[in-house]
């Protein structure tokens, strides 16, 4: 796959991190990561288990949400929080490069980086994008709802880690938007959106959404209710029902002790360890074909602790 096709506006750099030497017994995510200047090579039977990461840089959903902006410096901020992260993974990762949304062109923005995502889908990849505000999910369901597997009748199954259903009727797409968009673009498609969330915060939420969320059958977890036991039999039920998973992740689902930096940072939260758990028992269900992360807002975090929760997660995610 040529990276020319892919609609990048920021080419990969080379990582940075801590040096401890050039073997594999010391190997950190920057020595890891590859960043092609090319070509990459299409994932086959033989060379299975191969990743590839897009940053999506947009501060639009945010903003037009009424909440604080700074996502759109997230993806750099999670690439240095991982970088010196020992890694321990058995999949290669490739980094493409960012897909960038500029002034206020959001739509034309999760188009290009949907069709990327295609790409490289279709190519094999177990795909992961680097948000921006939770509008990055819109672009992950573009790339993920265009792809080959789910046009050939894959069971897709939409898991969001979210104090917010995200589920706005809004004249206008924004970060509070995405899961009404996927249910629309879904029956359009002749398909219901099977979309289920842990950590729904319902002081946070208001009546009208819960009633959409009622009419779409999303299957929900409050984040009182967000216990080890309760949260693995949920996400459990869930993954029976599907054959193939797009796991989004919005960081304002932890406590803001944990994720201070965010748009909105969460008074009660699920605890780290359970949101850990979830990641874990996706990946290891050999379900997992895309995920995302959104709403790390740098400009507010404190000694990047958020950008830190999100690369520990990803870490988890790509074991």
């Amino acid at each position: 796959m040529d990276l020319s096709l892919l609609a990048v506006d920021t080419a990969p750099v080379a990582w940075s991190g801590r040096n401890d030497g050039d073997g594999p017994a010391h190997r950190r995510w920057w020595q890891a990561v590859a960043t092609p200047t090319g070509v990459v090579e299409e994932a086959t039977a033989e060379t299975p288990g191969q990743a590839a990461l897009l940053g999506f840089s947009s501060d639009a959903g945010v903003f037009r949400n009424k909440g604080r902006v700074g996502a759109a410096a997230a993806p750099a901020a999670i690439r240095a929080a991982l970088g010196s992260l020992a890694f321990h993974g058995t999949r290669s990762v490739t980094d493409v490069g960012d897909v960038t949304v500029r002034e206020d062109l959001l739509e034309e923005g999760q188009k290009r980086a949907g069709r990327a995502l295609t790409q490289m889908l279709d190519a094999g990849y177990l795909t992961f994008v680097l948000g921006g505000g939770h509008e990055t999910a819109f672009a992950s369901y573009l790339g993920v709802a265009a792809t080959a597997a789910v046009g050939n009748g894959a069971r897709l199954g939409v898991l969001n880690l979210d104090a917010h259903f995200d589920l706005r009727n809004d004249p206008s797409p924004s970060s509070g938007t995405p899961f009404l968009q996927m249910a629309r673009a879904e029956a359009a498609a002749d398909r219901e959106l099977n979309y289920a969330v842990v950590g729904i915060s319902e002081p946070n939420n208001t009546r009208a959404l819960f009633d959409t969320a009622h009419e779409l059958d999303v299957k929900y977890l409050l984040d009182e209710d967000c216990s080890s036991q309760r949260t693995q039999e949920f996400v459990s039920a869930f993954l029976e029902t599907v054959d193939v998973v797009y796991l989004t992740i919005d960081l304002d689902v932890l406590p803001a002790a944990v994720a201070p930096g965010v748009s909105a940072p969460a008074a009660y939260g699920v605890p780290l360890p359970v949101i850990s758990a979830v990641c874990r028992q996706v990946a290891q269900s050999g379900k997992l074909f895309h995920f995302d992360v959104a709403e790390l807002n740098p400009e507010f975090d404190i000694d990047s602790r958020t950008a830190k929760v999100a690369a520990r997660l990803i870490d988890t995610l790509l074991r």
